[in-house]
């Protein structure tokens, strides 16, 4: 019989890969290239002083397996040997995590670069499409996900690899349109006057365009928390906290819509998040679809644009994991994000 061909990769194996974002933090840990990821308990953020401090305790306290590498993806901007997240405390130091940590390597990467690595692979049992497209098989991609920040990023495929495109798409301009559009906005809270997509879509964005609309109706806002809009528009107690929903779909859409311009995007755009999942059965699929494909005069385009929404339970974990087994897939940069012993 003969032998498994070893799969190409810089990486030693077993290798930890993690998903850090601003409020949780998720690890698993890749034994070798054909096992199966084995998970560990979701880390709060703001339980654990360090990222070190975190992995101790819910990954190598709880297993005999010593990883040798680890590929984290991280929301922040990553700039040399001391990384600031951007919505958590946390600092992570590569050299002191190989130093303390017992590893031999580490390579940061951006999160939604690991969002897109997944968007490479994904089956239909891993994806739901909002509205009708034509999809693409080696067409450049896009995924975008309101969380704790609105992270955004690009897939495009040259020289028979995917090319992960990073940036900080989630802070660009989102306007005003329509004339409730126009009551709404200036109850906004904003950023040295300007109104970013991360300002309404994401989990505090939520609570900022619920707050606006109430202010528009001269109403007091009664919800400070994503959870309580959501719940009061599951029970149907609360008329502004159901078109907080509402705008918050349509909003998505738009910008959504956006993105796959700069990409073309035929190959899908890609909704990441748990918050988007948790609001999906609350939405109007078919005025999100529409807000989507309204981008005249390129409308006939964006009506041929699959839009997916991401329901695979771990979807970065599974794109650092493709890119851990078989590197040259991906043309992934890791100069200047790579650190060894």
């Amino acid at each position: 019989m003969a032998a498994r061909r070893q799969p190409d990769t810089f990486l030693k194996f077993p290798i930890l890969i993690g998903d850090i974002g601003g409020t949780n933090a998720r690890f698993a840990i890749l034994k070798d290239a054909f096992a199966e990821p084995k998970f560990f308990e979701t880390a709060e953020t703001e339980t654990f002083r360090t990222i070190d401090e975190a992995i101790q305790v819910h990954v190598l306290d709880q297993t005999s397996i010593q990883p040798k590498s680890a590929v984290l993806a991280i929301a922040g901007p990553i700039d040399g040997d001391e990384i600031d997240l951007t919505n958590c405390h946390w600092v992570i130091h590569p050299r002191r995590m190989i130093a303390e940590l017992g590893l031999d390597e580490v390579v940061v990467i951006n999160d939604f670069e690991a969002q897109a690595l997944a968007i490479s692979s994904l089956g239909d049992g891993a994806r739901e499409e909002i509205g009708r497209g034509v999809h693409r098989e080696g067409a450049s991609r896009a995924v975008l996900g309101p969380g704790t920040g609105l992270g955004v990023a690009g897939l495009v495929r040259a020289r028979n690899m995917w090319i992960p495109v990073a940036g900080e798409g989630g802070h660009i301009d989102l306007g005003a349109r329509t004339d409730r559009d126009r009551m709404i906005w200036p109850h906004l809270k904003t950023i040295e006057g300007r109104v970013s997509g991360e300002q309404i879509l994401c989990g505090r964005g939520l609570v900022n365009l619920y707050q606006a609309i109430c202010k528009a109706d001269g109403e007091t806002p009664r919800f400070t928390k994503p959870a309580e809009i959501t719940q009061a528009t599951e029970t149907g107690g609360d008329a502004h906290a159901r078109e907080a929903i509402d705008l918050f779909s349509i909003y998505l859409g738009r910008l959504a819509g956006d993105i796959a311009l700069v990409f073309i995007a035929r190959g899908g755009v890609y909704i990441a998040g748990g918050i988007f999942k948790r609001i999906l059965p609350l939405i109007d699929r078919t005025r999100m679809r529409e807000a989507f494909e309204d981008k005249a005069p390129h409308s006939a385009l964006m009506r041929e644009i699959p839009l997916y929404v991401i329901t695979e339970e771990q979807p970065a974990l599974a794109g650092l994991a493709a890119f851990a087994r078989s590197p040259r897939f991906f043309g992934l940069e890791t100069t200047g994000r790579h650190w060894k012993r």
